[in-house]
């Protein structure tokens, strides 16, 4: 039997987990769920109506959230020659080559998002059974494989983040802090679902998202109506 602790019980009792919420009617709900000693990321949880063993149906794209995530990204950019300057210059964390490679290689994961110059793809494969189930394998579709890393480290920073299904069919997303203006997490969600919506497969009959649920990370998933 799963034991609910006393704070969930009391988030529990100002919401009810069957009812259906307008986005900004779950907004402010989630502001009436008792307090944890950290600024909760709030969440959007998609189930979509695909396929997940069609290769032709997978979701995946990249959003600009119009007042960021609210959380603090680290950035490793895998780049030589002039890019490394470049790539210091606009604000990253970890910038490097091959001596970044092996230091990864041997352990070191203190960064969230991984920018690559094009002519590093080939030597960033060998990060690829690090890298990939982590989700940080840079994409061109994702905008971090380019040949200008100052303009993908500035995106990253501005609030540009990625999406994609996985195997259960669901794509999950940070829309930003719980100390976010309701209007801000209004604007970000928003952004949020017209990019997902606009993802849509051409193979995909009907709407693409079946339900979708917004959450804090320490209180219940609220259902939100399409």
């Amino acid at each position: 039997m799963i034991k609910i602790s006393k704070r969930m019980k009391k988030a529990l009792e100002q919401v009810s987990t069957e009812k259906t919420y307008s986005l900004s009617e779950a907004i402010e709900n989630i502001e009436r769920f008792p307090r944890v000693k950290f600024d909760e990321t709030v969440e959007l949880h998609f189930m979509l109506n695909i396929d997940t063993k069609s290769s032709d149906q997978s979701i995946r794209g990249t959003v600009l959230l119009p007042h960021g995530t609210g959380k603090t990204v680290r950035i490793a950019v895998f780049c030589k020659g002039e890019q490394e300057q470049k790539a210091r210059e606009a604000g990253a964390d970890w910038v490097g080559a091959e001596e970044l490679i092996e230091k990864v290689a041997k352990g070191f994961m203190d960064f969230d998002v991984v920018v690559a110059t094009p002519d590093m793809m080939k030597d960033l494969s060998k990060l690829g059974k690090i890298l990939g189930p982590r989700g940080l394998m840079p994409t061109p579709k994702a905008g971090t494989v380019s040949v200008d890393v100052a303009k993908a480290i500035k995106e990253v920073k501005a609030g540009k983040i990625e999406f994609k299904s996985d195997k259960q069919a669901g794509v999950h997303v940070i829309v930003g802090k719980r100390s976010f203006l309701k209007e801000k997490l209004l604007e970000n969600a928003t952004h949020i679902i017209e990019a997902i919506n606009h993802a849509k497969p051409a193979s995909v009959k009907g709407n693409l998202i079946k339900n979708i649920s917004l959450s804090t990370t320490m209180g219940p998933g609220l259902k939100v109506a399409l």
